[in-house]
């Protein structure tokens, strides 16, 4: 009878907290069709569908890259959310917002828009393949643009989701700069790991340039090597609630560091199974962080 009472309290619990967690905020790097196909681009694409599908509220986020075609996207900006300044290294940078919608997956797309950082006709490298130099304060801005928008939106979202090196920031961003913050202060993090490295290291400068109230250089725990991708990557896992494997391999420093995070991690999915998966993931997530 005690069993039995037991079980059907912690089914009750376990459906409270799937009802709580319902809103959930994709953080991408990129996304199709805005930019041509990729394993980031296209999970951004059909993930955020599939789970609005299975029943939760979401929004997405993207840069507005500068090969972004804006008239044959349908981009058009929105001004009550844009006008506001982000303080990168001493330099105020404008804020602009934009939205456009992906009529079959009836799904609408935010995008982060700065003249100095997101006007050039590349993604995060030059015509040669080289990153550019200034990556950190546009990964920078863009988490931080994200986050100043989802507060205008007064729109509280469960779980962060966040898909590739250009969100890597925003796990350490939630836990700290905005820790108090009532849209973000019970919000639950997760990282997806991709293989998608860039090759020049971020500059010794950029630990400088995180800094806000509430973030410490001590947070950062960055040692003396170069801040390259697999020193990022560590970064937005030591300060997410759980972690997914999203490309097949995956660095294996990367993956021993993980799996000793002591956090929630889901392996590798097939494309026929991840939507499913992920979804489910995101509740155990939540049900981690609420034992």
């Amino acid at each position: 009878m005690i069993f039995l009472l037991y079980l059907q309290n912690n089914i009750e619990t376990r459906e409270i907290y799937k009802m709580k967690a319902t809103k959930v905020l994709f953080i991408a790097q990129e996304i199709t069709p805005y930019l041509p196909e990729s394993e980031i681009a296209n999970v951004c694409r059909y993930l955020p569908q599939g789970v609005q599908e299975r029943g939760r509220e979401i929004r997405t986020f993207m840069p507005k890259y500068g090969n972004i075609n804006e008239r044959r996207n349908q981009l058009h900006e929105v001004i009550r959310l844009s006008g506001m300044n982000l303080i990168i290294d001493d330099t105020d940078h404008p804020l602009i917002i934009k939205v456009a919608s992906i009529q079959a997956a009836r799904m609408q797309v935010y995008f982060i828009d700065n003249e100095d950082y997101f006007q050039r006709k590349f993604t995060t490298e030059d015509e040669n393949g080289n990153s550019f130099d200034d990556n950190d304060e546009r990964s920078i801005f863009f988490v931080r643009g994200v986050m100043e928008t989802v507060k205008k939106l007064r729109w509280v979202p469960d779980i962060i989701h966040c898909h590739g090196w250009m969100t890597a920031l925003a796990p350490l961003y939630i836990k700290k700069a905005y820790a108090e913050d009532p849209c973000f202060r019970d919000t639950k993090v997760i990282y997806s790991s991709y293989n998608n490295s860039f090759n020049s290291p971020f500059p010794a400068s950029f630990s400088d340039k995180l800094l806000l109230e509430g973030i410490r250089k001590e947070d950062l725990n960055f040692t003396d090597k170069p801040i390259d991708f697999s020193e990022l990557t560590k970064l937005a896992i030591r300060f997410s609630d759980g972690v997914i494997q999203a490309s097949e391999t995956m660095q294996p420093d990367i993956l021993e560091y993980t799996k000793n995070a002591g956090i929630p991690f889901l392996p590798y999915q097939d494309p026929e199974n991840y939507i499913d998966a992920y979804n489910e993931f995101y509740d155990v997530v939540w049900e981690n962080a609420h034992k």
